[in-house]
């Protein structure tokens, strides 16, 4: 079985900049995209806002219990619903976490099965 590893990055704001450019500049000649298993941040204090210790307990959560939707995740995890709802939707925003909808409720995916973090220094 292969392994899929989300890169995570720390990278300053110009090169992040930089690379959405690029991507435009893609996207205007027709290139086609892929997608790729990456997100950044532009600190590593902003890393550490992201996935706090409770957000990556969701992760780990919806990696093993595959829960069929943000409810049964909450109950897994022993929070309030809205609170596990905020999360879900900040992780999906950052990359992190995928959602699909499946009769009729929300079911949270992650798509890999590690994280690996890397600071360019």
């Amino acid at each position: 079985m292969k392994v899929r590893t989300m890169r995570v990055g720390i990278r300053d704001f110009n090169a992040a900049l930089n690379d959405f450019v690029a991507v435009g500049e893609e996207l205007a000649r027709g290139e086609e995209m892929r997608a790729e298993d990456r997100v950044s941040f532009v600190s590593v204090e902003a890393f550490r806002k992201a996935l706090t210790p409770r957000r990556l307990e969701l992760l780990h959560a919806v990696k093993a219990g595959k829960p069929s939707s943000i409810n049964q995740l909450a109950g897994m995890v022993k929070r309030d619903i809205k609170n596990v709802a905020d999360d879900v939707r900040f992780l999906v925003q950052v990359g992190l976490l995928e959602t699909r909808q499946e009769d009729n409720r929300l079911a949270p995916r992650v798509g890999y099965d590690e994280i690996d973090l890397r600071i360019a220094m």
